[in-house]
């Protein structure tokens, strides 16, 4: 089918806006391309010492000259339960490119911390820093040059996007992402869901939570609800990174191993060809194919951010328009928890990527002319493996969806539009996940209630002041204030609220998690308060609207919100959030961080007038306070 007139108009503007940096970059990597393998360029003693530590045969191998040498990175640790499996991986690499003459090794470690871990606490808001943290890793791991090509292993929440913008600055090399899957299902997320939301009534004691939550996260695999690990992964998949359906294949198989091995002598194959350098498969059409899988599956609202970070990083430009114009004609394809009941291991028994991929693209909605690491065109990813008699073996996915109350064909989608859309207005601009919200909650009208903190807010619910009408508003926030944390803290008593029959909203330039839930939430409102943005006028009792259909986030009733003066930050608050727990190490990035739709990110200086809408003036209330600390 041809391709949306909305997804080529889009397509085609991305490419224009980023014509200038995307030739940049091109003209990067086609010089270190140019410049001859790595293996060549070093010294004798930089490439013993590149060996120095490895087994008498890999030092054969390696002296030969001629032979690819893969380089691993890897965000292993045994805290992250997605990661666990990571700790066997390099053996089963190393064997895998041994059998195909070439060596392996691992080149470096990143930092990979759990938000799961660090939910509600100040560890949380180094998370979203943690992304360029894992980028600059990743350069420092790939900077010794000795590589043909590169194998990335990370699944989780900023880890894949940290990964990847990391990677891209050694484009002129193939790369193959290889996952770990999903851990096998637990207690239905309905059940998890219902023990939150009495805890948070004090209906429930903590020994009834820790049982429910032990149930749900039980064992080595990702999350099994559609958060940003997973979402991360479908990414990888329709970006043309991963093997064709190895997202939700379960870490402990033999199927997983398989495809870890076959990712690897992929990589291999790919260093011997010099195709489908990773370049070459992160292009415009690439991340609009990204943007589209992520809206098609109701995925994390994170990534509203990260992709716009990851894009970036291979020259290309984009921003939460762009995402809002894509979201306007791809149809909804999945219900996964917390967009509806079922897990990621439901989603992939029902036909999984390979069937959101075929659907999107017969649909017209995808690019189909792509480069991946399959070679040229998105077909190869209509297929899933298996093992048959010890064999790895490919086969067409699943025509037809095999659980309709949870994947969908693009002509009888869930909803005809996608999960994520922008709301903006006399309060900035946001994005809103819609695919969770149920259309009689999109659109709110009540007075605010205002805070500065998670902590504050909570017990605003516990007192009781929140038992009404309200659009729960939490400013400061932002990237520049505290770091972005994710505020799932907040979800199990918004979602009471809204369950006792209020009208409630929750406004902030922060971030939810993605497990986003029920209550509409309009998120990442940029400009942040700390940099001069509208909700640092915003008062208690001010009538908000947030309007998801309309696309409308606006006070109602004020005649010019920004003639008033800007709230001031409390001291507690901005000392609080500057020094332990290792905040104090970022201080830097707080200071020079872009906004949460230029990326959030320290990486990259940002064109002038390119997304992020950056042109109120920075709040004379910020001051940097780590430099004291």
């Amino acid at each position: 089918m041809a391709l949306n007139p909305v997804v080529a108009e889009v397509t085609a503007r991305i490419t224009e806006r980023s014509r200038a940096t995307r030739a940049d970059y091109l003209h990067r990597m086609d010089a270190a391309r140019d410049s001859g393998a790595g293996r060549a360029k070093l010294s004798c003693a930089n490439w013993a010492h590149a060996f120095a530590g490895q087994t008498i045969a890999d030092k054969l191998t390696a002296m030969d000259g001629s032979k690819p040498n893969i380089g691993v990175v890897t965000a292993y640790n045994d805290m992250l339960s997605a990661h666990q499996p990571f700790e066997r991986f390099p053996d089963v690499i190393r064997k895998a490119v041994r059998e195909v003459g070439a060596t392996a090794q691992v080149a470096g470690g990143t930092p990979a911390m759990c938000d799961g871990v660090t939910q509600g606490r100040p560890g949380m808001e180094l998370s979203l820093f943690s992304r360029d943290a894992i980028a600059m890793a990743t350069g420092v791991a790939l900077t010794h040059d000795a590589f043909d090509s590169a194998m990335m292993l990370g699944v989780c929440d900023k880890i894949v996007p940290g990964l990847f913008m990391g990677a891209l600055a050694f484009g002129h090399l193939p790369v193959v992402f290889a996952p770990a899957g999903p851990m096998p299902s637990g207690i239905p997320n309905a059940e998890k869901a219902r023990v939150r939301a009495e805890y948070a009534q004090g209906m429930v004691d903590r020994t009834t939570l820790l049982a429910s939550e032990i149930g749900s996260y039980h064992s080595p695999g990702t999350c099994t609800f559609y958060g940003t690990a997973n979402s991360n992964q479908m990414m990888m998949e329709l970006g043309g990174l991963h093997l064709p359906s190895t997202a939700f294949v379960h870490p402990e198989t033999g199927l997983r191993d398989a495809l870890t091995a076959a990712a690897a002598k992929r990589a291999v194959e790919l260093a011997r060809s010099g195709e489908s350098r990773m370049a070459d498969v992160v292009s415009e059409k690439s991340i609009v194919n990204m943007i589209v899988a992520l809206l098609a599956t109701g995925g994390s609202t994170n990534h509203a951010i990260h992709l716009v970070a990851m894009a970036r990083a291979a020259g290309v430009l984009i921003d939460w328009t762009d995402m809002d114009q894509l979201s306007s004609v791809t149809p909804l394809l999945a219900r996964v928890y917390p967009n509806g009941s079922a897990d990621v291991n439901a989603f992939q028994a029902a036909g999984g990527v390979a069937f959101v991929a075929r659907e999107l693209a017969q649909a017209g909605n995808i690019h189909t002319d792509v480069t991946t690491i399959m070679g040229q065109g998105i077909e190869a990813y209509f297929q899933e493996p298996s093992l048959i008699d010890g064999e790895l073996v490919w086969r067409d996915g699943v025509s037809e969806s095999l659980d309709r109350d949870i994947l969908r064909p693009a002509s009888d989608p869930f909803d005809k539009e996608g999960g994520l859309r922008l709301v903006q207005g006399d309060l900035g601009r946001a994005v809103i996940k819609v695919s969770a919200v149920k259309p009689e909650n999109r659109i709110v009208e009540a007075p605010a209630a205002v805070f500065e903190t998670q902590e504050d807010a909570l017990q605003a619910f516990k007192d009781g002041k929140l038992n009404r009408d309200v659009v729960l508003v939490l400013r400061f926030q932002g990237p520049k204030a505290n770091g972005m944390p994710e505020l799932h803290s907040l979800s199990p008593a918004l979602s009471v609220l809204q369950d006792k029959g209020f009208k409630v909203a929750f406004v902030t330039d922060g971030r939810m998690s993605g497990a986003s839930g029920k209550t509409p939430a309009a998120i990442h409102v940029s400009p942040e308060a700390l940099a001069g943005g509208p909700l640092a006028h915003v008062r208690d009792g001010d009538i908000i609207r947030l309007d998801a259909e309309a696309g409308v986030l606006t006070t109602v009733g004020v005649a010019d919100l920004t003639a008033r003066p800007l709230a001031v930050r409390s001291t507690a608050n901005a000392e609080g959030s500057s020094w332990g727990y290792g905040r104090e190490l970022f201080g830097a990035f707080r200071h020079v961080v872009t906004t949460a739709e230029q990326g959030a990110t320290v990486c990259f200086a940002v064109p002038a007038g390119v997304g992020g809408h950056t042109d109120t003036p920075p709040n004379p209330n910020f001051v940097d306070r780590t430099v004291d600390a």
